[in-house]
């Protein structure tokens, strides 16, 4: 398996298919570089190079104990993103994969990106405090860290069956295959790097890290998303962002990469074109 070696000894595992502009896609919690299959399909046929890791403690990269916040996450992206050599790239991240490209572009600087787009994305900040009275209280967070520690696998699979996908929805048709791929991917990774990614995308600010990024960028986001609700992030990211274009999709849910994957790349390519 392709792998690199980050700086505290941390293997991460990446996917790196064709040639052309390279886009990087940033996975959210707790799945893998799998969740964007789909995505990287589509535009590997539309002339690009794509390229997708496993986050430190997802998927097929190291199991380790510790590590598990933005910092390393952001180091650990510039870490492939030297490897490979990756110059005028587009960075699309999903969920917490979006705050991990909006830390990334701040903390090491945006001279080898192009574009950025953040989709159903954490940033500025999820939980609620003092100066975000709009964010979801700290007691949903550690609720989803004491399922995870206690009965993950019953979890996970509530998860993608319900909110994630919007499959608790009325009408909604539920996709087996989508629900166990999204289940595989959760299980492959640590109890421990998701136990503590809860407090990585949610306690996050990433207030100042959206005002430094002046590349275009796109935000994209579902107006039906129970996951990380649109108006309190999405919305406020597209404000806080110097150079953003903020699009919102009535009735698409957290996971629409992958249940409204043609509106989605449609839009992608759009913007990566203009």
């Amino acid at each position: 398996m392709p792998t690199i070696t980050t700086d505290d000894g941390v293997e991460i595992f990446y996917k790196d298919w064709g040639t052309g502009q390279p886009i990087v896609f940033s996975h959210g919690w707790p799945l893998s570089a799998d969740d964007w299959d789909t995505q990287m399909m589509f535009f590997l046929a539309q002339g690009y190079r794509v390229v997708a890791h496993d986050r430190r403690g997802h998927g097929r990269s190291s199991q380790v104990s510790d590590g598990h916040d933005m910092d390393h996450y952001a180091d650990d992206l510039a870490a492939v993103v030297e490897h490979l050599g990756l110059t005028d790239a587009i960075h699309v991240g999903h969920s917490t994969g979006g705050g991990e490209v909006a830390h990334y572009l701040a903390r090491h600087g945006q001279d080898r990106a192009a574009k950025a787009v953040l989709i159903s994305s954490v940033p500025p900040i999820m939980v609620q405090n003092e100066s975000n009275p709009g964010g979801i209280p700290k007691e949903a967070f550690d609720d989803i860290q004491a399922q995870v520690a206690t009965r993950r696998a019953d979890f996970f699979r509530a998860f993608a069956e319900g909110p994630f996908y919007g499959y608790n929805r009325p009408g909604a048709e539920p996709s087996e295959g989508v629900i166990a791929n999204w289940w595989r991917q959760g299980m492959n990774g640590s109890a421990k790097a998701h136990y503590d990614g809860v407090v990585a995308f949610s306690q996050t600010d990433f207030t100042e890290d959206l005002k430094q990024i002046t590349i275009p960028t796109l935000v994209l986001h579902g107006e039906d998303d129970q996951v990380v609700p649109f108006e309190n992030t999405g919305v406020r990211s597209a404000e806080l962002l110097p150079n953003s274009t903020l699009k919102t999709y009535p009735g698409f849910p957290h996971g629409m990469p992958t249940t409204e994957a043609a509106v989605i790349n449609a839009d992608l390519l759009e913007f990566f074109r203009s």
